[in-house]
């Protein structure tokens, strides 16, 4: 309940002798009767947990409080309890202890302890349970026994450093979880690691020293708890050989001391494992030799496929080379050894970067077979902006002048005086030639020509061509300007959209079921047409749990490899209502089914339906087709 809600309780409790009026709450509330009676409903549902209470509405009267003195305590306790802990730290404290504590934690005692209802403690667990899949983790709860996370200890501790993920609000952050540990123990190692930095003389952002403090206090929290992460000696001594662990020994030598701790070498190999991933001052050597023989082999296979991939040549881009050489030893070190990190833009990547967020996705699922690793999309996220980089990059090289050709009948003198106006006043252009229209057909043939000015009207032609007088007047450059502009435009839809949705199956008014299923029933569709293998349907879904194919605005891409597919396609669901799609919800689904031989056709697609997810009324109107008829004249 909200702070007027919660006032307004207050007040029906203190009278509970008399009824109240509306009007006379509205007026101390500060708001209007609608509001009260809004608030009311709300109120009406919070006390069906309390079978004394009875809310009445006497017609005319006022509106009325029954409840017993037992639970009336119970609600004042509620009341003043929330005044200092929002709903946010409720849920951030019971994550934290289900995720230090050993022993389950019972519904009486978390309700009785956060003077909360039963039914808001175990949406607070269900709301936990589903943030804890992502670190494949458990909350397994038994009637009477009570509710226990269940998985591997490393895990655990990659949720406890993200613990402000529960929550929307962006002000939960590191130093709001430090404040769950005793301050005296926050403070001395906050300490210990800023002296440890200015001794061994690294600079790390604020963000990673925040990081290496939780994951201190964590580690010597479960310690006394005897959860201590079990190592194999092999990864225990492989540590021991690195300056990190020399670094980790001096950093905890007086924490042991003061806190008469004892921590085993395989924490101080963990805490090892941490400060390698900060790689303090970029460079590959701080990483040991098997770590980096197995980023350039990583490397090599990323750049190659997705050379082939998206045929463009990122090896000649040395800056791209560069950056992920210093960009890959971290992110291999921190999968090898199970450090988990959150990508902030993850989102943000997806929707902006549809096409090669999806390549980069497709070409890890290979690097993660040949190496037996799991390279997650948090990681392919910032892999993401180093390839896009590239891309405009090698782009911008790549950008030329437009091709011009001039046709003019007026003789070599007036021809080369049209050149020379054009040339002076537009600077985006290349004159190829000057012909007569004889020799068009002959030209046009022989050169790449974007379009063509002419002095006469001429024959169709398959580039753009605009009929300009050979002095180039005032209404000729405002005429050739317009031109211009509008040739840069590209359309929303093209028809290659179109065919491709022609040529496969959409379906419209789609009861709402589970985003697989969805998947499933399309790719089965285009199967049975033998326009996919049989296992398109199996592979799209595989590739759809490694990452979400969500791109905002209500629409979803999910796809499969292009061996998979025989003959290039789309298929179109669009849902009665939205349903759950990762983090979103997603009311149009286009499964992208394009073969290998058309694979220069799917950033342009992808782009396509980017663009589409940024305008509402679009996807509005692709929501309320009926049938294809109506779709065509949306994208048709």
């Amino acid at each position: 309940m909200n702070e007027r809600q919660t006032n307004l309780i207050q007040k029906l409790l203190f009278h509970e002798a008399e009824p109240l009026r509306v009007q006379q709450l509205a007026d101390e509330l500060d708001c209007s009767e609608k509001t009260v009676r809004n608030d009311l409903k709300i109120i009406e549902k919070f006390l069906r947990e309390y079978s004394s209470a009875n809310l009445i509405r006497k017609p005319g009267i006022g509106v009325q409080l029954s409840i017993d003195e037992v639970e009336k305590k119970k609600i004042f306790n509620i009341l003043y309890q929330s005044e200092g802990n929002t709903e946010q730290d409720r849920l951030i404290e019971i994550g934290y202890r289900l995720l230090v504590e050993n022993k389950p934690l019972t519904l009486q005692n978390l309700t009785e302890h956060y003077f909360a209802t039963p039914s808001e403690i175990r949406n607070d667990l269900l709301m936990i349970s589903k943030w804890l899949h992502s670190f494949d983790l458990e909350v397994v709860s038994k009637q009477r026994l009570g509710s226990v996370v269940k998985g591997d200890e490393l895990d655990k501790r990659n949720a406890l450093a993200h613990l402000p993920e529960l929550v929307s609000d962006k002000s939960y952050s590191s130093e709001y979880i430090l404040q769950l540990f005793p301050k005296y123990e926050a403070r001395l190692v906050s300490r210990s690691i800023t002296r440890m930095l200015e001794q061994w003389n690294w600079e790390l952002s604020e963000e990673k020293v925040e990081s290496l403090i939780i994951h201190a206090l964590v580690m010597m929290k479960r310690t006394r708890q005897s959860s201590s992460i079990i190592l194999t000696p092999q990864e225990i001594h492989k540590a021991q050989q690195s300056k990190e662990y020399v670094m980790t020994e001096d950093f905890l030598a007086p924490i042991e001391t003061m806190m008469k701790l004892q921590l085993p070498d395989s924490e101080k190999t963990y805490f090892t494992w941490h400060l390698m991933s900060c790689n303090h001052n970029g460079l590959a050597d701080n990483f040991n030799s098997e770590t980096n023989q197995l980023t350039n082999k990583i490397l090599y296979q990323l750049t190659t496929q997705l050379q082939i991939m998206t045929m463009t040549d990122f090896r000649s881009d040395s800056i791209l080379m560069d950056g992920l050489k210093v960009h890959l030893p971290p992110t291999i070190h921190r999968v090898q050894y199970g450090l988990s990190i959150r990508n902030p833009m993850l989102y943000e990547i997806k929707k902006m970067y549809p096409y090669m967020f999806s390549m980069i996705v497709m070409a890890l699922e290979d690097v993660n077979k040949t190496y037996s690793i799991k390279i997650p999309e948090d990681e392919a996220a910032y892999l993401v902006l180093h390839f896009q980089a590239s891309i405009e990059r090698l782009q911008k090289k790549r950008e030329t002048k437009k091709r011009v050709l001039i046709v003019c009948e007026l003789g070599v003198g007036m021809s080369h005086l049209l050149q020379a106006k054009l040339e002076q006043s537009y600077k985006g252009m290349e004159i190829i030639a000057c012909i007569g229209v004889r020799d068009l057909d002959d030209m046009m043939q022989k050169q790449s020509i974007d379009f063509i000015l002419s002095t006469r009207e001429l024959d169709e032609q398959n580039v753009p061509h605009l009929v300009i007088s050979p002095l180039l007047k005032a209404e000729d450059r405002k005429k050739l300007d317009q031109f211009l502009q509008q040739s840069s435009q590209k359309p929303l839809f093209s028809n290659e959209l179109w065919e491709l949705l022609n040529n496969g199956a959409s379906h419209f008014r789609v009861e709402p079921m589970h985003k697989y299923e969805v998947i499933e029933m399309l790719g089965r569709d285009l199967a049975e047409r033998e326009l996919v293998t049989p296992t398109f349907p199996h592979r799209a879904v595989m590739r759809e749990r490694t990452s979400a194919t969500a791109i905002g605005g209500g629409i979803a891409i999910p796809h499969a490899p292009p061996e998979e597919v025989n003959e290039s396609c789309i298929a179109l669901a669009v849902m009665k209502e939205p349903i759950e799609w990762a983090n979103e919800r997603v009311s149009i689904i286009f499964l992208l089914a394009i073969a290998k031989q058309d694979q220069a056709k799917i950033r342009s697609l992808m782009h396509m339906i980017s663009r589409m997810s940024t305008k509402p009324e679009v996807v509005q109107q692709i929501i309320k087709a009926r049938h294809i008829k109506e779709l065509e004249q949306v994208i048709g």
